[in-house]
């Protein structure tokens, strides 16, 4: 027993060697964020939405683009994937003046085979030339500068660039506080940090911006693999590429509240970790060995939370097997792990609680909420254990997530949205 407790106590202190940096970034973040000039330079802009089955919300999405302001939008153009979609969502799209590629191809789904196609096309000999192009998710909403905000940093000299990424639903409930109070770390407390020291950010998803010059230093749009953002994101931190932040280029997006939609969007998640190391582990290694933090930085965020979790899991199984055939107590088997239950929870909330006050004008919910929430934030964590060890062991396909909010940018900044 006491082996499994020293165990449980390695764990948790090889979590704080790996993640203990991410300290430094919150005192990191809180400095004077970065101001960044726009040299209105123009640069011609293609925008990606990949969309399967999403006509509730796209219109709304499409409205906030066409509404930017301080940037030429004759220098934009709007396409929309319409990815084996069996309702209205091409002809919303075009209505709304979107340029729609329609497929049909029920073998290779997910997100990353929809940009593939896109940029195939758009890249054909003959059509327009763009210097950069943004991906974003149909559900998403823009503030009316964002187009503006992510072009200065690009224009700055970074050639892939991320955005704040806030949440349209942050008080539904525990599970989609819980996402969205995980992105507003991202954004603040990691990629804003790391805009700061000089490291490589990283994109999630959506709002992100790449330059047609990433795009052939690629070979094209070549990431299908279950997290394409990670994958995409770690090609480019291998060959030397930072990726920028751009604070002021504000996203509000849609998160799931229902737990099974929940566990299988981070099953996906935390399968398409494991995807991405396999495939990249030699070279992020390489980097590490050459000194790049930045390599480093990635490889702790896709690779040792879910290692250790399942290592500290099967150790206590195991322990609690051998305790019950051989007739031995259990209870400090179960005090060693309430106590690193604890501080796994402890730690958590005090990551969650920093972010939920910092961030608290731009939470859109009620005040009450924003404290229950940052006291669920810890649980929601927690219930990637079971999440990361499952999927160590499961087959795991791309689905496609429902979007049912339709809000425009006025609904989301009511004043009853707004902070308490």
């Amino acid at each position: 027993m006491q082996t499994v407790i020293t165990i449980n106590a390695v764990i948790m202190a090889l979590f704080f060697v790996c993640y203990s940096y991410q300290f430094f970034y919150v005192a990191v973040a809180l400095l004077k964020r970065k101001k960044f000039t726009c040299r209105n330079e123009n640069h011609r802009i293609a925008v990606l939405i990949a969309a399967r089955n999403e006509e509730n919300v796209i219109g709304q999405l499409l409205d906030s683009i066409h509404a930017q302001k301080n940037y030429p939008m004759d220098h934009v153009d709007i396409y929309v994937g319409a990815d084996n979609c069996t309702d209205d969502t091409a002809r919303v799209a075009r209505e709304r003046g979107a340029i729609v590629f329609e497929r049909h191809d029920t073998v290779h789904v997910g997100k990353g085979y929809v940009l593939n196609e896109m940029l195939k096309r758009i890249k054909r000999p003959g059509r327009k030339h763009y210097d950069a192009y943004l991906v974003l998710d149909a559900d998403n909403i823009l503030d009316p500068n964002f187009i503006s905000e992510i072009e200065k940093v690009y224009s700055s000299g970074y050639e892939i660039v991320t955005c704040y990424r806030n949440s349209k639903n942050y008080g539904d409930n525990w599970i989609s506080a819980g996402y969205a109070l995980w992105f507003l770390r991202e954004a603040q407390y990691l990629n804003n940090a790391r805009m700061r020291l000089g490291s490589s950010c990283a994109v999630s998803g959506t709002g992100f911006l790449f330059s047609d010059g990433v795009l052939e230093a690629c070979g094209g749009w070549n990431f299908f693999l279950l997290t394409e953002d990670i994958e995409f994101t770690i090609d480019n931190v291998v060959r030397g590429e930072k990726v920028g932040y751009a604070a002021g280029a504000v996203l509000y997006d849609e998160q799931p509240t229902s737990f099974a939609q929940s566990w299988r969007q981070r099953m996906r998640w935390s399968k398409g970790y494991l995807q991405v190391f396999r495939k990249y582990a030699s070279e992020l290694f390489s980097g590490i060995a050459r000194g790049s933090f930045s390599c480093y930085d990635m490889t702790m965020n896709i690779m040792p939370a879910a290692v250790l979790t399942g290592v500290s899991v099967v150790v206590n199984i195991g322990a609690a097997i051998a305790n019950a055939t051989s007739g031995g107590s259990m209870a400090v088997l179960a005090v060693s792990v309430l106590q690193t239950l604890m501080s796994l929870y402890l730690t958590l909330f005090v990551l969650g609680a920093i972010t939920t006050v910092t961030e608290w004008k731009n939470i859109r919910c009620a005040a009450w909420k924003k404290a229950l929430y940052a006291f669920t934030f810890p649980l929601f964590m927690l219930t990637y254990v079971p999440i990361c060890i499952v999927s160590l062991f499961t087959k795991v396909e791309w689905k496609p997530i429902c979007h049912t909010r339709v809000m425009t940018l006025e609904q989301i900044e009511e004043p009853g949205l707004r902070a308490s």
